[in-house]
């Protein structure tokens, strides 16, 4: 088996300033079906390296690939398998979003329209520090107009954990379990201790993205190989030969990892196909991650699958031991049902630091590579800003009501910032600019689209507190055929809900 040496320097502390006794990474397993691998002898590490680098960033491209097919593709598998119940564990409480026809009331903010899916990659089994989540990635379908957006977090985000203070974000859902259980304990089956890890993780996630987490998905990445040999294998399309030397050791010895044309991959060089990254860039690994993804989320949808228990059965077998949710079984095919919709046209993969976001930048913490925020430490709403305009609610993008925004007081500038501030939750904005009169004391909402656009006068009310009328207070304002005007008054400070 080829192992990396662990990485000290790796392990995240528990509070900015304090560094605990340091705690190994997990020894990644790349050993594959076929022949035996290189050894690899114990040595240090040095910062830098080639191939320690290619190693790690091959394991991220494993977790990440690997995630994407359980929790996009893996939710359609009948009832009647009672292996299911053993990977859909979740409770009671259901997404607004996956119920149809949606009561607005139901929706508690921008965003909740969507369905959002934390999906969390773990190395797992005999690992050293096996509940480190490498890999975070959130899955957000949209329901309604039938898109899908994965957005890669980065593992080396150094973040505040709510009450356990500043840590890489892979360590956020091991904290709330370890927490929970009150000692380490790698085993997954108490489903209250995974879900203290999921509550954490959420919230720490929410707070760097600025948008709701509705569901978690937790597992190791041996299920990703295992399902595409289940599955007979997956059919991609690659446009052009992949050539990286670094990984012919488990090509047979051969540089060329895949020749241009059609291809049909087994799980081994599917896995290769996914995790090499040496000659390539970042940007490609994800799409060709993508690539593979969609093409198992199309063979597992095929007649042929769906109707042949055998098949079912065996991807079943894969995923049982393998991954937790807090879906239930019954949100798990509606998930599904939904997401089979979706068109991989439709689907689009984005990171916090593709090129030209310029939203993060790395650092040193504590003797610690980190990832951070390029407006400083801890600041989000760039970031924030960012996600919520990629990530859109659907119901403000179907009804995409024209709103105007007028500045009711005498404190220049006023609507113009709360004009950005909603642009940025993805309402249509018009229009800003000062109301004929500047002595209004409290906010006003005017819904003149006559009841149409119901689902945007929910979030402005309740993002505004306070209840819409149907009539000018001034016949002096010109609304220029706005569905609604929000005269912005004293009692806002336009930093609520930001």
């Amino acid at each position: 088996m080829r192992r990396v040496q662990p990485d000290l320097a790796d392990r995240p502390p528990t509070s900015q300033g304090a560094t605990p006794p340091a705690r190994r990474l997990p020894r990644v397993d790349m050993g594959l079906p076929g022949d035996a691998s290189p050894d690899l002898r114990p040595g240090p590490i040095v910062r830098g390296h080639k191939g320690a680098a290619t190693r790690r960033w091959a394991f991220r491209g494993v977790a990440a690939t690997l995630i994407l097919l359980t929790g996009l593709g893996g939710l359609l598998f009948s009832q009647g398998y009672l292996k299911l119940h053993q990977v859909f564990k979740g409770g009671t409480v259901t997404a607004a979003a996956l119920k149809a026809n949606v009561d607005p009331a139901l929706l508690k903010g921008e965003g909740d329209g969507r369905i959002n899916v934390l999906l969390l990659g773990r190395g797992g089994g005999t690992h050293d520090a096996p509940d480190l989540t490498d890999t975070m990635m959130l899955a957000s379908i949209d329901p309604i107009n039938h898109t899908s957006t994965l957005l890669s977090i980065p593992r080396d985000f150094w973040v505040d954990v709510p009450n356990d203070g500043a840590m890489k974000i892979n360590a956020a859902w091991e904290t709330g379990k370890y927490k929970y259980l009150g000692k380490i304990n790698n085993d997954n089956t108490n489903t209250q201790a995974v879900q203290a890890g999921f509550d954490l993780v959420d919230q720490t996630v929410e707070n760097v993205i600025g948008v709701p987490i509705h569901y978690n998905m937790l597992l190791d990445f041996q299920a990703f190989r295992q399902a595409v040999d289940t599955l007979g294998g997956v059919d991609v399309n690659v446009p052009s030969d992949l050539f990286d030397p670094t990984m012919a050791w488990e090509n047979a010895g051969n540089s060329t990892l895949a020749k241009a044309g059609p291809q049909t991959f087994d799980g081994k060089h599917a896995l290769i196909y996914v995790r090499s990254r040496e000659t390539s860039t970042d940007f490609a690994r994800s799409e060709r991650q993508r690539t593979v993804l969609l093409a198992l989320k199309e063979k597992v949808r095929t007649l042929g699958t769906l109707s042949n228990p055998v098949k079912i059965a065996g991807l079943m077998n894969s995923f049982g031991n393998n991954v937790q949710t807090d879906l239930s079984l019954t949100d798990g095919n509606r998930l599904y049902s939904i997401f089979k919709d979706v068109s991989n046209a439709n689907t689009k993969s984005i990171g916090l630091g593709d090129a030209g976001t310029n939203l993060i930048t790395t650092g040193m913490i504590n003797g610690q590579s980190t990832v951070q925020p390029k407006s400083g430490l801890f600041k989000y709403s760039d970031i924030q800003n960012f996600v919520r305009g990629q990530l859109k609610d659907p119901y403000l993008t179907k009804e995409n009501a024209k709103i105007l925004i007028l500045n009711g007081t005498s404190r220049p500038g006023l609507a113009t910032t709360e004009s950005n501030l909603l642009k940025s939750y993805g309402y249509n904005i018009v229009g800003a600019a000062n109301a004929p009169t500047s002595g209004y004391s409290q906010t006003m909402i005017i819904d003149l689209s006559q009841g149409k656009n119901k689902y945007t006068k929910h979030y402005l009310e309740q993002r505004l507190n306070v209840t819409a009328s149907t009539k000018l207070p001034d016949p002096a304002i010109q609304h220029n055929q706005a569905d609604f005007v929000i005269i912005v008054g004293s009692d806002e400070t336009t930093t609520s809900q930001g």
